[in-house]
This record gives structure tokens, C-alpha cells and sequence, in this order.
């Protein structure tokens, strides 16, 4: 992307910004869904644009993880500070900004089998056990459900059909094309557990604190 291109995205974002983008924040903080926000804004806002910064705020504030969580991989953001010459006449100089997380985790792995028999053998203790000892905080389970999407749409479909009332969450997110992780916190364990009961998870859960990682329905390496 040239550094024009740049500067358009980054006078769009001040523009959306200043229109309604502590708006967004504030409500995806309260849990509302993209659609909600959308209906609720008091400036008109595409609803593909609330989408995204839904999104990005869930990124920004850890809700999201685009790399494993306890990877020590460095996370790199970019954006735009809007400085004044000596005329008063304004620009926009763009900021990079790195965050390097600790060593990577050392992690220890209980493999459990996929759908109801997981959930049947104590799954749901275990996760409250663990969400005790650890905090939602640094609690993590993986999402395929931009792969799924690309890939087979008819499952895709399945899945959201039975989430119910958690539907639209899922749905209001533009989820990349590959797995990403999402904070455990009560949403996602309600969409979790719907998905085990159906025999649709494989995936993975972390919990940072007590170097935990429960891999269901992958087999054992």
C-alpha cells in the first residue's frame, strides 16, 4: 500500500473516529452485537464499517488474538498522529508501535475426545476448574469459523442455525480466513458448548497462567 493510500485510510479512520467510533468501543464493551451497535448509533454508520471496528477493538483489547496466546510471537500496530506545521496546516505521520509478549509458554496437553463424550466426561468441570485458577483474562479457545465459512458454507450455515440467540455475535464478525483465538468468557462458552454437544469442535483451549492447553478431538502427537 502507498503512502496516498495510506493517508486516505487514515483520514477515513479519523473521520469514522470522530463520528462513532467511542461509540463502538463503548457498546462492544457492554457485549452488544455488531448489529445492535449498528441499530443503535446515534451517527448513521455502514454496517460493514461497525463490523471492523467491533473487530479491531476486540483485537485491540485482547478479546481476539490473531496468534496463539503464551506464542512470545511480536505484535506490531500502525496508526496515524495528526500534527499541525508552523501555518496551522494539518498532517498525518504514521506510527509504528511494537508489543513483545513474555517466552513462549512451555505448555502442558490433555487430549480429549470431540462431542458429547468430551463434554460427558467432565469437560465442563474441568473448564470451570481451570477458568477458576486462571481468569477469563488468560483464557483462550480457538475459532475456525472464517476457514469453515471459505471453505464449506453449508457447515457454516449449520453452525450458526443451532448457536441460537449467540447467532448473531458470530455472525456480526468479520473472521479471517484462519484460525484465530477468543477470550473463554461466558458468550464463548455458551457457543462452545453448543458446538461440542454437535460433535463441530476440534480445536484447542489455553489457559495462560497454569500453562494448560486442551486439545479436543486432535489426535495425540
Amino acid at each position: 500500500m502507498g503512502e496516498n493510500r495510506y493517508f486516505q485510510k487514515a483520514l477515513a479512520d479519523f473521520v469514522h473516529e470522530a463520528a462513532y467510533g467511542g461509540a463502538v468501543r463503548h457498546l462492544a464493551d457492554r457485549g452488544y452485537t455488531a448489529k445492535q451497535i449498528t441499530d443503535r448509533l446515534d451517527f448513521p454508520a455502514p454496517y460493514e464499517k461497525v463490523r471492523q471496528a467491533v473487530w479491531e477493538h476486540l483485537a485491540d483489547t485482547g478479546v481476539i488474538l490473531l496468534e496463539e496466546p503464551g506464542s512470545g510471537r511480536q505484535k506490531e500496530k500502525a496508526s496515524y498522529v495528526k500534527e499541525y506545521d508552523r501555518h496551522g496546516k494539518p498532517t498525518f505521520r504514521r506510527v509504528s508501535c511494537s508489543k513483545r509478549e513474555p517466552e513462549p509458554v512451555c505448555w502442558r496437553e490433555t487430549f480429549l475426545e470431540a462431542g458429547k463424550d468430551a463434554w460427558a466426561g467432565g469437560l465442563p468441570a474441568l473448564l470451570a476448574a481451570k477458568l477458576a485458577e486462571n481468569g477469563e483474562a488468560f483464557s483462550y479457545v480457538t475459532c475456525d469459523f472464517g476457514t469453515v465459512a471459505a471453505k464449506e458454507p453449508e457447515q457454516y450455515e449449520r453452525m450458526l442455525q443451532a448457536l441460537g440467540d449467540e447467532r448473531e455475535y458470530v455472525e456480526g464478525l468479520p473472521w479471517e480466513r484462519r484460525r484465530v483465538y477468543h477470550r473463554l468468557d461466558l458468550r464463548m462458552r455458551k457457543i462452545l458448548a453448543v458446538l461440542i454437544l454437535a460433535g463441530w469442535y476440534h480445536g484447542e483451549l489455553f489457559f495462560v497462567k497454569t500453562k494448560d492447553k486442551i486439545k479436543i478431538g486432535e489426535e495425540r502427537r
